[in-house]
């Protein structure tokens, strides 16, 4: 309806000979009719200079006869009957229709010269990119262009930032943007196509995930002899790497460390009951993983803990191979209930 609203042509003398009303006063006597009906009215979707065009519009306007309401409303429903097909509207519109369907690089090239247009805002763009992508520029950037650009964008996303910046810039940036308030609206634009130009010329990322995610998630499924011989290699080339991928590695003796107690019974529902068996007899068989065994027994209901105790007893010895799959299969559970936001892995500085 915002486009109709943008596109009503322009006025036909109304019949009975009464003086021809503009584009502005049509699209006003439309909104003020919807307004007073309690229509929900998409006005956000119109460039801004036109809805400024069209507030003051109303603010122009005294009353309308019946006839002449009539007239408009008539020609209004006339123009939504007519509407076959619409569009969006802008570069940000037509790139967010089109994603997936056009190459990264034509994107860019597009979204920089939506931003050399005066009316265009950059900010908009800025907003919509995700914290990820943010952060880099934000850590690069001057203590006073990461106050204004906290202060532009919405109020989660500046607090995630917030917090992941070295706290001595985190508590520099905070007092800046206390400092905000007298910064011009022309100056926060021009920031705003500063950092935005500098965003969209970052090179595309070819991986989602760092380096440190990847090769964690890898020696995750990775049989434990091979694990530990790659993290050692790692130790001797990079100790700081091998630190993080330390960190960022999740097996069956970490479930006491990563997970909550309360959410041990969701991963036991989604286990196989013979895998988890497994699983079980063989780390109650080993040193280092009997802590890992017994807090997923004690942290489901005793009836079930009594019954799986029982077939462990009776399990007898594991293989190896089978034991790495049945551990790596609970692990695998923890991962698609954490995916799918049904638990929420403890990180260790949080411990």
């Amino acid at each position: 309806m915002a486009q109709v609203l943008a596109q009503i042509k322009p006025v036909q003398r109304i019949a009975g000979g009464q003086r021809v009303l503009s584009n502005r006063e049509k699209a006003a006597i439309i909104v003020r009719l919807m307004l007073a009906e309690g229509a929900p009215l998409p006005l956000s979707a119109l460039p801004e200079h036109m809805q400024a065009a069209l507030a003051e519009q109303i603010g122009l306007m005294r009353s309308i006869d019946r006839t002449t309401l009539g007239a408009v409303v008539d020609e209004f429903m006339h123009e939504l009957q007519e509407v076959g097909l619409s569009f969006p509207g802008g570069i940000e519109g037509a790139l967010s229709m089109m994603d997936g369907h056009i190459s990264t690089t034509a994107a860019s090239r597009l979204r920089r010269l939506a931003g050399a247009s005066s009316k265009a805002d950059p900010w908009d763009r800025i907003m919509m990119l995700p914290s990820d992508r943010l952060l880099p520029v934000l850590e690069q950037e001057s203590t006073e262009v990461a106050a204004v650009m906290l202060s532009k964008l919405p109020v989660p996303k500046a607090a995630e930032l917030l917090g992941r910046l070295p706290g001595e810039k985190a508590r520099r940036v905070a007092y800046a943007v206390s400092m905000t308030g007298n910064v011009d609206p022309e100056t926060v634009r021009r920031i705003g196509l500063s950092l935005a130009t500098q965003l969209e010329n970052l090179p595309a990322r070819a991986f989602e995930a760092g380096p440190v995610e990847r090769v964690g998630a890898i020696l995750n499924v990775s049989p434990a002899a091979t694990r530990e011989d790659v993290l050692k290699g790692l130790e001797e080339d990079d100790a700081s790497f091998a630190e993080q991928v330390r960190k960022a590695i999740f097996t069956f003796v970490h479930l006491p460390k990563r997970v909550l107690p309360r959410d041990v019974p969701k991963v036991a529902r989604i286990v196989d009951q013979p895998v988890l068996v497994t699983a079980l007899a063989a780390a109650m068989a080993d040193p280092g993983k009997v802590d890992a065994a017994e807090f997923v027994l004690a942290n489901m209901s005793q009836r079930l803990a009594q019954a799986l105790r029982e077939e462990v007893s009776t399990r007898g010895k594991v293989k190896e191979k089978d034991a790495e799959e049945a551990m790596s299969a609970v692990v695998q559970a923890v991962r698609q209930l954490e995916s799918t936001g049904e638990l929420v892995l403890i990180v260790e500085e949080e411990e």
